[in-house]
């Protein structure tokens, strides 16, 4: 059996075996790369919240020098990451692929959660499977070399894109599947469970087409402002609810990542916190 990153979790967290955490993206809502204090400042944020929602998926390893800056960060907060290494053209795919390693070579392995590969490629249709699934094998080739052969690699995409049977190869290549689902987008609305039941039906049906692999929310949540879609209305109430109803539960059973933490500038916005950081909702979970 292959080493598993829920195994490691279960050894360092005892009872409670799966990774939480928030997406953050490399710019601030200025537009300016986040810096390594901007870094340092989100992840002391977010270790001071309720709960244990203490890790951060990035979706980059060379875009605003993210791991050059997050990695210290994170060390000194003892943050994990999952790092994302973007694949859209061959020579930004290799600048991703050399951040990551020198990033591993200057401060080894212990920071990285794990390492996903593309980001949903599959879903945009910018890609095969096929070379997805090469680029897969690249990176875990290129950490293995460098002593973290037991660090898993995975891929972020949509459930639509997963249950799509042209896909198989990157399921076959990846550790596990990441997967995003937005019930919001549906037009599902948080009343009466409705958003909590969509959820579930896609995650099972990724689960039904994983191979037995494990399936991560790599990506979900509920706007706190934006447009209404369909029964789907934006609000501070509406993301708490789905927080209850979807977080909660998900915790129990896989590694979980919402999104987002500060996502300022957005429409819908998705924020978790607002410009001073302070929680707008109860991110605790009974």
């Amino acid at each position: 059996m292959k080493f598993s990153i829920l195994t490691a979790a279960a050894t360092i967290a005892g009872a409670n075996a799966f990774y939480q955490g928030f997406n953050i993206g490399a710019n601030l809502a200025s537009g300016a790369c986040r810096s390594e204090s901007d870094w340092e400042y989100a992840f002391n944020k977010i270790a001071s919240f309720p709960g244990e929602f203490k890790n951060v998926r990035l979706y980059a390893a060379s875009d605003c020098n993210t791991l050059v800056n997050a990695v210290p960060a994170a060390l000194r907060t003892g943050t994990k990451l999952l790092v994302g290494v973007w694949t859209e053209d061959d020579a930004h795919f290799e600048a991703e692929k050399q951040a990551l390693l020198q990033a591993i070579q200057q401060y080894g392995k212990d920071w990285i959660l794990a390492v996903s590969v593309g980001s949903e490629d599959l879903y945009r249709k910018e890609t095969t499977p096929s070379k997805l699934a090469s680029q897969i094998y690249d990176v875990r080739g290129m950490i293995g070399s460098v002593g973290a052969s037991d660090k898993t690699v995975g891929h972020v995409d949509t459930w639509t894109a997963w249950v799509d049977d042209a896909n198989t190869a990157v399921i076959d290549a990846v550790d596990w599947l990441g997967n995003d689902l937005y019930p919001y987008w549906q037009g599902i609305g948080v009343d009466d469970g409705a958003a909590n039941g969509a959820y579930w039906e896609a995650v099972n049906r990724v689960r039904a087409v994983s191979q037995g692999k494990e399936v991560w929310t790599t990506e979900t949540g509920h706007p706190v402002t934006g447009e209404t879609i369909g029964n789907s209305i934006p609000g501070i109430d509406a993301a708490q609810t789905y927080w209850w109803q979807v977080t909660c539960a998900s915790v129990k059973e896989m590694n979980y990542f919402w999104y987002d933490l500060d996502d300022f500038s957005a429409s819908p916005q998705f924020s978790v916190v607002d410009t001073n950081y302070n929680p707008l909702i109860d991110m605790t979970c009974s």
